[in-house]
């Protein structure tokens, strides 16, 4: 009587079922993770004046480092830090960002503070230790969900603009009770800041008798 060979069958999974095992394996996790992040979110609610944790401040610089592309982080600064160039950055910083960030860069504002995350203390090394391609993209590009909007204008003399900031912001450390002063003439104004400023004037000139200009008139 002949004998039946016995067939073995290759009982391991194939590499397809592996791949979509592991496929599943990692939606899941994603899954929980982004689960466990929106009941965080849902608990901490929308109150802006928060403080976020050291674990959240971390993760989040890390990923902002992360997320600038490296050919922007290693770029150079091709403005020469002259005179010329850190008077600009200094009027480009009290008219567009002390609002937030304050003349010294401290952030103590009640706007920046009214932030979430806070404006940060840009003398201090969390900001400092950033490249200057790093800087220059945050300044042109923003960064999504923070009060940081994007500044750039799209031509040349926006970005040398913000590569004048980039100096700036290396300066603001060191900058002197002089400049500070000067940068108050250049934060903006309301109308009646401006018109008690040229009431002032008009004071000290001994014409405050004659009528002022027009509101639309006053610089």
């Amino acid at each position: 009587m002949d004998r039946v060979p016995v067939r073995y069958t290759d009982r391991r999974p194939s590499r397809v079922v592996t791949t979509i095992k592991v496929v599943w394996h990692l939606l899941a996790v994603v899954g929980l993770v982004a689960v466990i992040g929106l009941g965080w979110f849902a608990a901490k609610g929308l109150d802006a004046r928060d403080v976020p944790g050291p674990t959240e401040t971390r993760l989040s610089r890390a990923a902002r480092h992360w997320l600038v592309p490296s050919s922007a982080r290693n770029r150079p600064n091709p403005e020469a830090a002259s005179t010329e160039a850190l008077q600009d950055g200094l009027a480009h910083w009290a008219d567009h960002c002390a609002s937030c960030h304050g003349n010294d860069g401290s952030g103590k504002t009640a706007m920046g503070q009214g932030l979430y995350p806070k404006a940060p203390d840009m003398r201090l090394p969390d900001t400092q230790q950033l490249s200057d391609g790093e800087l220059f993209y945050l300044i042109e590009h923003g960064v999504k969900i923070t009060g940081m909007p994007a500044w750039t204008t799209g031509t040349p003399d926006g970005e040398r603009s913000s590569w004048h900031l980039v100096h700036f912001i290396r300066k603001l450390p060191s900058l002197t009770e002089d400049e500070l002063t000067s940068m108050e003439d250049l934060n903006p104004r309301g109308r009646a800041e401006w018109q008690a400023l040229e009431e002032e004037r008009r004071f000290l000139s001994g014409t405050l008798d004659v009528p002022a200009p027009a509101p639309g008139h006053v610089h």
